[in-house]
């Protein structure tokens, strides 16, 4: 028991003791394909948060190691990504000023409160909060996140010292400082833009056309920003263009992840707090539902709560080892995917690769343009840019539509923090709307069945002694009052009617508020000579009714089935005078 509950706790117990050649072999392929991949991503995206280019390899290789270790998806590879990177420098850049030590240990501060908050919510099995965040808000928070990202990295394809959090504040930057634009860097962003982009479209389709197996087809293909970042450096070195203005990334230390500590100001936990929450949310919804996709794939499943844990734990390794919030990513998860990876443990053997790349090929970028970096940001983020998000809500529903278009345009206006927060707080209030007014409907007998469907869609039979109501929502404090108000107004001035039956097929829950609502209803219709009637009672609903005095009080019955309340109270035959014909 203890052997069971321990593999399910570190779930490298559970995969590790049937790990075989065949499998390592698939998890080296993958290692390679992934660590080509991360080295110049794993430098632009801490550029992107605005910390030094080592932190974004030192964030990529303990993270992983631990979420192999704790981790429950085979295929999901951790590490920083674009939109953690984009909320980790809005955060911290309100403390600190970018560049400074300051700034960097309030990185470390983040990624400790990030993973501790992670942890927690595993511990306590609090996955589902994140169900509180809709996907097509999300969508759209990610949308507008990658529009922010591409716009923050034009400065460095320009040459300029632009700034701002919101997109008007970035565009009118670059606007002022275009003429300052360093043409020789702006060549170099611009080509390797182009050449980026050519190489996720162009360059696998040609090399198929060559006879290039799939397999090496798709390495060659995903070391393309590799290309960029040799060609672009060597260019900038053998031409001397970083005396002609051209920004380089410059020294960065050889050496391994070393072992750093976070800041325990209360000042600094405090104002860090609400951002961590934020960006472990952000973070472990995009994280959960790339390992879901993945895992459904190989008819896999991953534990929700068990991912907070792993999460959890990479993220306090990033904080003790020089790094900063990470997740997992889509893109390399997809790739870590398709090139073959069967175990978590193709995400150790990355890290492995990072930390020689760490050590010995980091002499080899000093000569590296910024603006080569920036290419590879804009050409990763812009495939998150979905603006038919859109339309699709706008077709399907007004109120997510209205709630995607308000978390695009708060996140584009205002910034990360206020954009996620409106998100999470129009997710919440559209759940509350949508459920405060529950679709209830009038139901009549579908002739010559069993069955009981809406008056105002189907031609069914009903008799003016009863009326049945089927409530399609729980029943709880939001929408009491509602229910309430609906039957009142059905039955003032129904002379002839006799019975309400209540159809709770649909119902799961009934809160306290909800118990005294439906209290008033049977003491109001008693008033009006009506008798109350409940069918279709699911059991744990029947079980909490009858801890209460409801049940005693009723002033008519539960029946099992709503055809045999109908039977009992006020039969109907196929008389024309009883039935309702379909709505127009």
């Amino acid at each position: 028991m203890f052997w069971n509950a321990l593999r399910r706790k570190i779930p490298v117990f559970e995969w590790g003791r049937t790990y075989n050649k065949h499998q390592f072999s698939n998890d080296m392929i993958a290692a390679i394909i992934v660590t080509i991949m991360l080295i110049p991503q794993s430098l632009a995206y801490a550029l992107l948060a605005g910390l030094s280019p080592e932190m974004g390899l030192y964030a990529s290789i303990l993270p992983i190691v631990l979420y192999a270790i704790f981790g429950t998806s085979r295929a999901l590879a951790v590490g920083p990504v674009a939109v953690v990177s984009l909320m980790t420098a809005a955060a911290i850049g309100n403390v600190a000023e970018a560049g400074s030590m300051g700034y960097a240990v309030a990185a470390l501060t983040l990624a400790m409160l990030s993973g501790a908050i992670l942890l927690l919510m595993g511990v306590f099995k609090l996955g589902f909060l994140a169900n509180f965040l809709s996907h097509p808000v999300i969508a759209g928070f990610i949308t507008a996140s990658g529009v922010l990202i591409a716009a923050s990295q034009l400065k460095h394809i320009l040459g300029v010292n632009a700034h701002g959090h919101t997109l008007f504040e970035m565009l009118w930057s670059l606007a002022v400082h275009v003429p300052e634009t360093n043409l020789i860097t702006l060549a170099i962003g611009g080509a390797a833009t182009a050449f980026l982009f050519w190489v996720r479209k162009g360059l696998k389709p040609l090399l198929r056309r060559l006879g290039v197996k799939p397999r090496l087809a798709d390495v060659i293909t995903k070391a393309g920003p590799v290309a960029a970042v040799v060609a672009t450096t060597l260019t900038v070195w053998a031409f001397g263009l970083a005396q002609k203005g051209v920004a380089i990334v410059g020294e960065v230390p050889q050496s391994l992840p070393p072992l750093t500590v976070p800041s325990f100001s209360p000042d600094l936990l405090l104002t860090l707090a609400v951002p961590a929450l934020l960006i472990s949310i952000i973070g472990f919804v995009e994280s959960v539902s790339v390992a879901q996709t993945l895992a459904a794939k190989k008819r896999q499943r991953i534990d929700p709560d068990q991912e907070l844990i792993g999460l959890g734990a990479a993220n306090l390794g990033a904080a003790f080892t020089g790094g900063y919030p990470v997740t997992g990513g889509f893109a390399r998860s997809v790739v870590n995917f398709d090139a073959g990876a069967e175990t978590p443990a193709a995400g150790a053997y990355t890290a492995i690769g990072l930390a020689i790349a760490a050590v010995a090929l980091t002499p080899l970028i000093f000569f590296l343009p910024k603006a080569t970096l920036a290419a590879t940001i804009i050409v990763a983020v812009l495939s998150l840019v979905d603006f038919s998000i859109l339309t699709r809500t706008w077709g399907y529903s007004k109120k997510d539509f209205s709630a995607v278009a308000a978390t695009i345009l708060l996140t584009l206006g205002f910034g990360v923090e206020l954009g996620v927060s409106a998100g999470v707080a129009i997710s919440i209030l559209l759940f509350l709307y949508k459920t405060s007014r529950p679709h209830v409907a009038e139901v009549g007998l579908v002739p010559g069945t069993e069955h009981f469907r809406n008056i105002n869609r189907h031609s069914v039979l009903t008799s003016p002694e009863l009326v049945t109501i089927r409530i399609d929502e729980s029943l709880y404090f939001a929408n009491a009052r509602f229910l309430e108000d609906y039957i009142y107004e059905r039955v003032v001035g129904e002379d002839r009617l006799k019975h309400v039956v209540l159809m709770c097929s649909a119902v799961n829950e009934v809160d306290m508020s909800a118990l005294e609502s439906l209290e008033a209803i049977n003491h109001r219709l008693q008033d009006m000579g009506i008798q109350l009637h409940l069918s279709e009672v699911k059991g744990p609903v029947m079980d909490r009714l009858k801890r209460s005095h409801f049940l005693e009080e009723l002033t008519g019955k539960v029946f099992l089935s709503q055809f045999n309340a109908q039977e009992t109270l006020a039969p109907v035959s196929n008389g024309q005078d009883a039935i309702r014909s379909l709505a127009v």
